[in-house]
């Protein structure tokens, strides 16, 4: 799926920025009421409180990403999108078959 590959740059951080943004409205659910949803003021003291007070604070930095990616299953979309355009890794079915 080389068609993309030009676009890999760009697609990547439309990923960051999706990814960020997407956490940042999370948290602000939970910890503002903004928008406001089923979690909208949770006790900061909660399990979901905590979470949101991580989310809010680390939305916007690249440090605590690892520790965020479990919290977001909702990323899976923009990470298959970013795969698509990335093209296979070396241990992917498509490696396999090309090697023959």
């Amino acid at each position: 799926m080389t068609f993309l590959s030009p676009y890999r740059p760009q697609i990547l951080s439309l990923f960051r920025i999706m990814s960020g943004l997407l956490i940042l409205q999370h948290s602000t659910s939970e910890i503002l009421g903004f928008p406001t949803s089923q979690m909208s003021g949770v006790s900061i003291a909660s399990l979901g409180g905590i979470a949101g007070v991580t989310e809010l604070i680390f939305s916007v930095s690249r440090l605590p990403a690892f520790i965020l990616s479990g919290l977001m299953a909702a990323l899976y979309s923009l990470g298959f999108l970013y795969l698509a355009a990335a093209g296979p890794g070396p241990w992917s079915v498509d490696a396999k078959r090309a090697q023959g």
